[in-house]
């Protein structure tokens, strides 16, 4: 989401205004939970097999289904917190991830723990809407509100960089559970921020719950990644398979059918009509198709392979969070340079190039060459990330530009949860036979690896060379 999502929102408030400062750190409190509840667990999914006996489709699911409620409810979080009170949902998202902490820190097995990460997925989708929302209001000048945008992305950077080392050190000082325990204060303490700190504020006269759209939408997405996930392990022609399978394209059926031509639509199609927009979308799911496979994939081998701790895995998976933090740092001087499909292009060719000599060095388990090719996947994750969403933005109506951040970030989820059930499934395919296991790691990074390089020529092929050119076109 981006500066031009919250320039649209409507600003009202209902009571004095306060000192920003604190409105300022309760919100980066929120988005740094959000990304922290989301990247630690990435380190503890090895050790959290082992001690609840979860096999690598029941870890998955553990990953999945945050990524899968925070991406189904995105959008829905947003027009609540304009129609019910954005502080009200800020707060109720903040104290979901919190109990949703709770569950998983004291989760028995893994139907547990998969059912506290879903709760922590609601809670996301609730709260980062509602923060920019927030923020909009709060700030009211357009320079000022960029500079606390900015330090609001940057939290998020912040957390995705430390996430990995955090989560190492605590599962090998204090346990996997810990990972989970450590969010609940700063939970507390960002709900005690905003109810003492935020002004109330909503906006009830221009957003609708689309029910109908968002349970078709949550059926949809959920039933591709159950099949994804789940056969393999019980077989692609077990009855159970096929009826979700049916499901799943029914429930997508009906969610075009109920969302086509409504003007308060969770999807509104028409803004389908531009290649560029279509094209930013496609990269936005790939980019992340990709990486978040990766980030599931590469602690298991860092750890079981070459033997690493959860902790020093953690340090060794920091360069693509450090060198992703610089490069978007100057990823919008770059961009007004080149232009926005050199930018793109370049990207996409970084991140999957990166993954593919993650591929080639894979089988010497060489941890110098493992860092230099993670170098190179920070290097392009930096470059896309804001020229895709840029992109997006400005392929629109100035009207739109909420719908459009919305829907860009929606789609990177739906790709994170694709990639991890889909790449994932590939793995675990061959991990069955321990003297597989390395050809799967291959052939999944792989996978992610051709994902990226399609990018390439999806922007080079529908993104103009300036972003201010994409309406146009």
């Amino acid at each position: 989401m981006t500066q031009s999502f919250v320039k649209t929102l409507s600003m009202r408030r209902s009571e004095p205004a306060r000192p920003t400062a604190f409105v300022l750190l309760a919100m980066c409190l929120g988005v740094f939970i959000a990304q922290l509840d989301s990247s630690v667990v990435y380190l503890g999914a090895h050790t959290i097999s082992a001690a609840l006996n979860a096999s690598i489709t029941q870890t998955q699911w553990v990953l999945d289904i945050y990524n899968l409620i925070y991406a189904a409810l995105l959008m829905t979080g947003g027009a609540l917190g304009d129609i019910l009170g954005r502080r009200r949902i800020f707060v109720a998202g903040i104290a979901l991830i919190a109990l949703g902490s709770l569950i998983c820190a004291l989760a028995p097995n893994s139907l547990v723990l998969i059912g506290g990460r879903a709760v922590t997925g609601v809670g996301s989708a609730l709260e980062i809407p509602a923060s920019l929302a927030i923020l909009a209001v709060t700030y009211p000048d357009p320079h000022a509100r960029g500079r606390a945008i900015g330090v609001w992305a940057s939290c998020n950077g912040l957390a995705m960089a430390a996430g990995p080392s955090i989560g190492g050190f605590l599962v090998d000082s204090l346990g996997w559970r810990s990972m989970f325990y450590i969010v609940i204060p700063v939970c507390v303490l960002a709900i005690g921020l905003a109810l003492g700190r935020v002004d109330e504020s909503r906006d009830p006269g221009k957003r609708e719950i689309d029910p109908a759209g968002q349970l078709l939408a949550i059926a949809t997405l959920g039933a591709l990644s159950f099949v994804a996930i789940e056969g393999p392990h019980r077989g692609w022609t077990a009855p159970l398979i096929g009826a979700v399978a049916a499901i799943g394209v029914a429930s997508a059926i009906g969610f075009v059918r109920v969302e086509r031509g409504r003007t308060t639509a969770l999807l509104p199609f028409d803004m389908f009509g531009n290649r560029a927009f279509n094209a930013a979308l496609c990269l936005a799911g790939l980019m992340t198709f990709g990486m978040y496979a990766m980030l599931f994939l590469a602690p298991i081998y860092l750890q079981s392979v070459v033997g690493l701790s959860a902790a020093t895995a953690g340090l060794a998976l920091m360069p693509i969070s450090l060198v992703f933090v610089a490069v978007s740092q100057v990823s919008g001087p770059l961009m007004k340079g080149v232009g926005a499909r050199v930018m793109t292009a370049c990207g996409m060719g970084f991140m999957g190039g990166g993954l593919v000599l993650l591929v080639l060095t894979l089988e010497g388990a060489n941890l110098i060459a493992i860092e230099a090719a993670l170098v190179v996947i920070g290097v392009g994750l930096g470059l896309n990330t804001g020229p895709v969403n840029s992109v997006a933005v400005a392929s629109v109506a100035p009207g739109r530009s909420g719908t459009a951040s919305g829907l860009i970030n929606t789609t990177r989820m739906i790709g994170a949860t694709l990639g991890i059930a889909s790449l994932g499934t590939i793995y675990a395919v061959y991990a069955a036979n321990p003297a597989d296991a390395l050809t799967g790691f291959q052939l999944a990074l792989g996978g992610g690896a051709a994902a990226e390089l399609s990018g390439v020529l999806i922007a080079l092929a529908f993104i103009a060379a300036n972003s201010a050119e994409q309406q146009h076109r």
